[in-house]
C-alpha cells in the first residue's frame, strides 16, 4: 500500500495510525500548492479533489478521507484494538468523535492557513476552536485518551490536527489535559517514528 501525504497535514494521522498497527507502507509526498507528487506525477489525477491523504491499496483501488482510511487501516490489525469491533456502540462512538474533529476542529483550523483570511475571522476561528479544545479538554480531564484508556485512531487524528496550533497562533497552554494529552501521544513510539519519517521530529519535545 501507498499513502500518499504532506508533512504535517491531515494525512499524518493515517500515517500514524499504520505505524500503530504496525503496517508497512510506500510513502509519496505530495506538494499540495502544485499538486505534483514528489516523483512528478499530476495529483489530481490520483485524487480529483486535490487533497491528502490518498490510500493506494494493493489492487490499485485509491481510497480518500483521513477517517475512513484510518478505520480501513485499523482494520486490517484488530488484535492492535486501535478501533473497536463494527456494530459496537464503541465504534460509532469512535466514529463520533472522528466527525467531530474533522468537520468542528479541521474545519475551524483552515481558515487559518489561508493568508487571505482577514483578522477578524481568524479571531472568530481561534475563539471556536478554544471552544472546541475546552470541551475535549473536559474529556481528557479523567482519562488519557479520547476512547478511555487505551489509544485510538481517533487520538491520531486529535494528535495531528492540535499539532496544528502554534502555527496559528493559537494558544492552548491554559488547557492543561490538551497540553498533557499532546505530551503523551508524542511520546509514543510509533508516533515519533511517523514524525521523523515526514522530517517533523525535531519540532517535537524530546
Amino acid at each position: 500500500m501507498k499513502l500518499y501525504y504532506s508533512p504535517g497535514a491531515c494525512s499524518l494521522a493515517p500515517h500514524m495510525v499504520a505505524r500503530e498497527a504496525g503496517l508497512a507502507l510506500d510513502l509519496e509526498k505530495v506538494d499540495i500548492a502544485t499538486k505534483r507528487t514528489e516523483r512528478g506525477a499530476d495529483f489530481r489525477a490520483i485524487n480529483a479533489k486535490g487533497n491528502v491523504p490518498v490510500l493506494e491499496l494493493d489492487n490499485g483501488e485509491w481510497l480518500t478521507e483521513a477517517p475512513a482510511i484510518m478505520q480501513y487501516l485499523a482494520d486490517m490489525k484488530p488484535e492492535r484494538e486501535l478501533v473497536p469491533r463494527n456494530g459496537s456502540m464503541a465504534r460509532y462512538r469512535l466514529q463520533e468523535w472522528l466527525g467531530f474533529i474533522n468537520s468542528d476542529m479541521h474545519k475551524s483550523y483552515s481558515p487559518l492557513f489561508n493568508p487571505a483570511t482577514s483578522e477578524s475571522v481568524r479571531a472568530e476561528k481561534r475563539e471556536t476552536l478554544q471552544g472546541h479544545y475546552a470541551f475535549v479538554a473536559r474529556h481528557l480531564a479523567s482519562q488519557p485518551w479520547l476512547m478511555g484508556e487505551r489509544f485510538s485512531a481517533a487520538d491520531a487524528y486529535l494528535f495531528t490536527v492540535t499539532n496544528w496550533a502554534p502555527h496559528v497562533g493559537l494558544d492552548l497552554s491554559g488547557l492543561t489535559p490538551i497540553v498533557a494529552f499532546q505530551q503523551r501521544a508524542g511520546g509514543r513510539p510509533a508516533i515519533r517514528e511517523a514524525l521523523q519519517a515526514e522530517g517533523l521530529l525535531q519540532d517535537m519535545p524530546a
